[in-house]
């Protein structure tokens, strides 16, 4: 709950009317889902203008509205003027963070955040009452709107910040105000916004840099960029260390990695199994150990936590459809994550015939046409079969193709639709083969499921 002059304040708006103090119960965005006596705040977005829904809110039951532009409609109910409604609610975000004395944990990185999120939040979850955004809301909007479901029962946040302009992760710990911070990797994601993976390593970082007390930072020790910060440790931030191949405060070793399960010893001690195909998962594992460990969890229950851990959807998850095996890793792609799951396609052992479905790597920028390029030689020597989706995919398949892939065996297709039907009408697999479905969200690619 909020009074009205709380928002006033958090905001630095205007209030047009007068009108007494008094409790709102909460804060939407959407006039379909407003519950009454709940403030609406009319959001302009690309594609829609929230004050265009301002009297659906208020007939519905919004107690207060906040707008970016004057309205001409009558009402009993006070507007708040702002400058800018999705700031105004980042700014009430921040307010309602600031209202909780518990620790926020904030996940970010090129590759793997949302994995490391969802792991450590369930992990926690033993002993603690856990807060985390749903699904990928991690943006200016998704954010602020994780942090209104804080209550006093929560005792731990665990949330995950995205990014693809400069300032986005800079602008989102000054929200949540995160006193430990775990970046996961960097690697040339968003590079269309971000220029270089100089530019992707800065706005990472700004996360260790925004830490409060008791300011822990973790980092993946096999990271380049990261590594330097791990090497010139100082109080404050106080670095902690992941990794597989260089030294580091939490490292694997004996690594296995079978049809459906990766095993690991963490310090050579402690054995760790997950129900996963990907390989570079053991490095989200470590964080999630490291942080895990500073809340008081013994091993014990953390490993027996990660073996009951059930992978998010889209990320190298195996899946049977008409009794064909697929790797299901259609959430997103980009050169780093693509990397990753040839490797895992290319370790698994079958008695079949190995597909690749692989759709177009998107905000990659002048880059773009290079990194496509530069995936046919991985795809050449891991895949028995190659589906292009999209017009950069097709570089890749041009680039196979002069690898002396064979030519029947490469199939360019504009949709993931179509190629699905190139799936299961021309190459149709069977119970033997596997098919690894990948891409850029924008291009669809979980479409190949579809009954």
């Amino acid at each position: 709950m909020f009074k009205l002059k709380e928002l006033i304040k958090a905001t630095e708006g205007i209030l047009i009317g007068d009108f007494r103090d008094f409790l709102i119960k909460g804060i939407s965005i959407d006039s379909r889902t407003i519950k009454r006596q709940q403030a609406f705040v009319a959001i302009k977005g690309k594609n829609f203008d929230g004050h265009d829904f301002i009297k659906e809110a208020i007939a519905k039951g919004a107690s207060c509205v906040i707008i970016e532009k004057l309205s001409d409609i009558k009402t009993k109910i006070p507007f708040i003027k702002v400058k800018d409604t999705i700031k105004a609610l980042g700014d009430i975000a921040r307010f309602q963070r600031r209202r909780f004395d518990l620790p926020v944990i904030a996940v970010t990185g090129s590759n793997g955040k949302t994995t490391t999120k969802e792991m450590l939040a369930f992990v926690l979850s033993r002993r603690f009452k856990v807060l985390k955004n749903e699904g990928t809301k991690n943006n200016q909007i998704g954010l602020p709107l994780s942090l209104f479901e804080l209550s006093h029962n929560y005792k731990i946040a665990v949330l995950e910040l995205g990014t693809n302009h400069i300032g986005e992760i800079d602008y989102l710990s000054k929200i949540c105000l995160p006193n430990l911070g775990i970046i996961t990797n960097i690697g040339p994601s968003h590079l269309e916004y971000l220029g270089s993976l100089e530019g992707v390593f800065k706005e990472k970082y700004s996360l260790i840099e925004n830490l409060k007390e008791p300011y822990l930072g973790f980092l993946n020790a096999d990271d380049r960029f990261l590594r330097t910060k791990i090497d010139n440790k100082t109080l404050k931030p106080f670095i902690i260390s992941f990794g597989i191949k260089n030294n580091a405060d939490f490292s694997a070793s004996k690594i296995k990695v079978s049809q459906n399960k990766v095993e690991f010893q963490v310090n050579q001690k402690y054995k760790v199994s997950l129900n996963t195909l990907g390989y570079h998962n053991v490095y989200n594992t470590l964080a999630v150990i490291a942080v895990a460990r500073i809340f008081g969890l013994n091993y014990k229950e953390i490993i027996l936590s990660l073996k009951e851990f059930q992978f998010p959807a889209g990320r190298l998850r195996l899946i049977k459809l008409n009794n064909i095996n697929f790797i299901d890793d259609t959430y997103n792609s980009n050169p780093l994550s693509l990397r990753e799951a040839l490797n895992t396609l290319r370790n698994l052992t079958i008695r079949g015939r190995k597909i690749f479905i692989m759709g177009d790597m998107l905000e990659l920028g002048n880059l773009s046409n290079r990194f496509h390029y530069q995936a046919g030689p991985e795809v050449a020597s891991t895949c028995d079969v190659l589906i292009t989706v999209g017009e950069l995919s097709r570089l890749t398949a041009e680039m196979v193709n002069k690898l002396g892939f064979n030519r029947n065996n490469i199939f360019i297709c504009n949709s993931s639709m179509e190629a699905r039907d190139v799936l299961f009408n021309k190459i149709t697999p069977d119970k033997n083969d596997i098919v690894l479905v990948k891409g850029s969200r924008a291009i669809q690619m979980e479409r190949v499921f579809r009954k």
